[in-house]
């Protein structure tokens, strides 16, 4: 069949698109010209109301080329005044924009969207509200911006808002960011649904490309997609104090409409278990609870990155030193929880009440920089070297364990390889200059040595081709409310 509709129908429905496409961008182009606030807070006008109409004709035709015949649609949309905000999930495809062109809903976009060719000129055009990845100020701004919005009886466009934050494979649904919720006010959720025989639709980051699932699908003769509008939520006095308890109590009502279950697995805890670097973390580590315990302990993903120098700066005058609860108290800055005598637990491997903070601080690092597995070794070096520089071989499994969350790792096949003079020490050049050689050093020395062996590392990312890793399934988050155990047990 994929070869069949690639040499017939396939080209076909991509220029129809195309053209689709190409067709909205004047009519998207010229009523976006000389728009202000106060414009957008006025009825839109006569002309302004055609093009709606007009456009929102060419998206469905649009969508219409790529498949999708009929959207079976359930429920009623509730008015601005109603709902100022729609919560849309899961969160699983860039097809998700199906209800976007059917409601031209505003949404919130990265400020590098508006310069993509054409398509920023369709984003302009429904009034998003934009996130700029430069701006240290720009998550407040999203937020004062939403509130602005969702406070104006009305005057504004709906936002819809997709309260994961990131795609997942729709098996269950991550927790919610409370920005939807903050503004305290009704929320109308929204749930998608693609229930095709053949799933070409789910694009989370892993396996197909974007390129391919956009060929697999319009290689299907029919796609299918439900979207339902659930009752407006109207929130408790409570939930307008605590827009976390609001986001979990919607999301809550989503899974039981959707009938899947949930999970505290985050949008940071996604990045974390999906990072590319060069130290894929296994299925087993126990990482994504720590991760769970420093948003919990109040340490902020903006702030993350000078809470690392501070600590990793005390660490380094500390030496070796290891620190009890209390004391580990003091150097985090924080007063003695249930929160943070779980993550002294995590670190206390003999529980003997002691720990050695450089293990805090690696770990924080892995969280801070998924992706930036070199930066986190750099850093466990400057921690661990003796003064002439140099680590030891025991050195490198404290590293590498705690940088993976794991109990046990032979590091003996990667340290001998990186010590080629047979010093029984290396430097951080020494394994620099290795890594440059060996960019793959960790599944040529680490993984493949590990596979099937007690400690449990395995490749998580190979046993999910189209969906993310084995950790976020609502089977295995089940055991995430089992008590906590420590590092290296």
């Amino acid at each position: 069949q994929i070869a069949f509709m690639t040499l017939t129908l396939f080209p076909i429905r991509l220029f129809f698109a195309a053209f689709m496409m190409l067709l909205a961008w004047p009519f998207a182009f010229i009523a976006s010209m000389g728009s202000d606030e106060q414009e957008l807070e006025k009825p839109l006008s006569w002309w302004r109301k055609i093009v709606d109409i007009l456009l929102k004709a060419i998206m469905r035709m649009m969508w219409l080329a790529g498949g999708f015949h009929w959207i079976n649609v359930k429920g009623r949309r509730a008015l601005p005044a109603e709902a100022a905000i729609l919560t849309v999930a899961p969160h699983s495809s860039y097809f998700d924009a199906i209800p976007v062109t059917m409601t031209f809903a505003s949404i919130v976009m990265k400020a590098e969207s508006k310069d993509i060719p054409v398509w920023g000129t369709l984003i302009k055009y429904i009034r998003p509200v934009f996130v700029s990845r430069s701006d240290q100020d720009s998550r407040r701004k999203t937020v004062e911006e939403i509130k602005k919005r969702a406070q104006s009886d009305g005057k504004w466009p709906q936002i819809m808002i997709f309260p994961e934050g990131t795609c997942t494979n729709r098996s269950c649904l991550i927790t919610f960011k409370p920005g939807a919720f903050i503004p305290g006010v009704p929320v109308q959720p929204v749930v998608l649904r693609y229930p095709n025989k053949l799933d070409t639709i789910t694009w989370t980051w892993q396996g197909p490309g974007a390129l391919e699932i956009l060929w697999l699908t319009l290689c299907q003769f029919h796609n299918s997609v439900e979207i339902e509008f659930l009752p407006v939520y109207i929130p408790s006095e409570e939930e307008r104090k605590n827009p976390v308890l609001y986001a979990n109590n919607v999301r809550r009502v989503m899974a039981e409409a959707l009938g899947v279950s949930v999970t505290d697995y985050t949008f940071e805890d996604c990045q974390l278990a999906l990072a590319e670097g060069q130290l894929r973390l296994p299925s087993n580590t126990c990482l994504l609870e720590f991760a769970k315990l420093v948003r919990s302990l109040g340490l902020k993903p903006e702030t993350l990155e000078d809470d690392l120098d501070k600590y990793a700066a005390s660490a380094m005058k500390m030496k070796n030193e290891k620190v009890d609860l209390k004391e580990f108290s003091a150097y985090l800055e924080f007063p003695v929880s249930h929160t943070l005598e779980s993550m002294f637990a995590l670190f206390d491997e003999n529980e003997d009440g002691i720990i050695d903070v450089r293990e805090f601080v690696i770990a924080l690092s892995v969280v801070c920089k998924p992706s930036k597995t070199l930066e986190t070794i750099k850093l466990a070096f400057q921690l661990y070297q003796s003064e002439n520089g140099t680590i030891t071989e025991e050195d490198l499994a404290h590293v590498l364990k705690t940088a993976m969350g794991v109990s046990q790792i032979d590091v003996t096949h990667l340290f001998r390889a990186v010590d080629e003079e047979e010093k029984r020490e290396i430097t951080y050049d020494d394994f620099y200059r290795f890594a440059e050689l060996h960019p793959h050093f960790a599944e040529d020395y680490l993984y493949a040595d590990q596979m099937g062996a007690e400690s449990g590392l395995e490749a998580s990312s190979l046993s999910a081709p189209n969906g993310i890793c084995t950790d976020f399934s609502p089977e295995n988050a089940e055991g995430k409310n089992k008590p906590l155990q420590k590092k290296l047990n």
